[in-house]
């Protein structure tokens, strides 16, 4: 019985030492929901990574400095951009367009699950036209992803 309790007790205390490692991945949506269907609609993916560290700073009563990064350093120029269609066309709404940009984004979240990925949170939101003189308007949603590193 002692022994039982000892290799129970060792698995679990080895279990809180081992580090899991986990890389996440973050896709975003962006579906125009501009009159006319004068707007842009995407899936976007970033290819390239970024480390937040070199554009952050510790704010403190007794330092104050600002990180100084630059925009340029910290732009994306290798990512993935997938066609999506607008909410609206000239007629007003078009809900074909709705279950067209449905179809292209499980089909993108279909792949990444099926390299591995698993879906760990989702979040939506929209800035809508706001009357007359605004015409704009987007609603964007972020998936995301984090995979076990191999």
């Amino acid at each position: 019985m002692v022994f039982i309790f000892t290799l129970f007790a060792t698995t679990i205390f080895a279990q809180d030492n081992v580090k899991q490692e986990f890389e996440v991945k973050v896709i975003t949506s962006v579906e125009s929901i501009i009159p006319d269907g004068l707007g842009r609609s995407r899936l976007i993916s970033a290819n390239d990574k970024r480390d937040y560290k070199q554009f952050t700073s510790s704010q403190t009563k007794d330092d104050n400095t600002r990180n100084k990064s630059k925009r340029k350093d910290i732009r994306v120029k290798g990512f993935e951009e997938t066609k999506l269609l607008n909410f609206y066309n000239i007629a007003g709404i078009r809900f074909q367009n709705i279950a067209a940009n449905d179809a292209v984004i499980s089909s993108k979240l279909t792949t990444m699950i099926s390299e591995g990925w698993d879906l760990i949170f989702v979040t939506s939101a929209v800035e809508s036209d706001a009357g007359a003189d605004d015409g704009n308007g987007i609603f964007i949603t972020r998936y995301i992803f984090k995979r076990k590193l191999n």
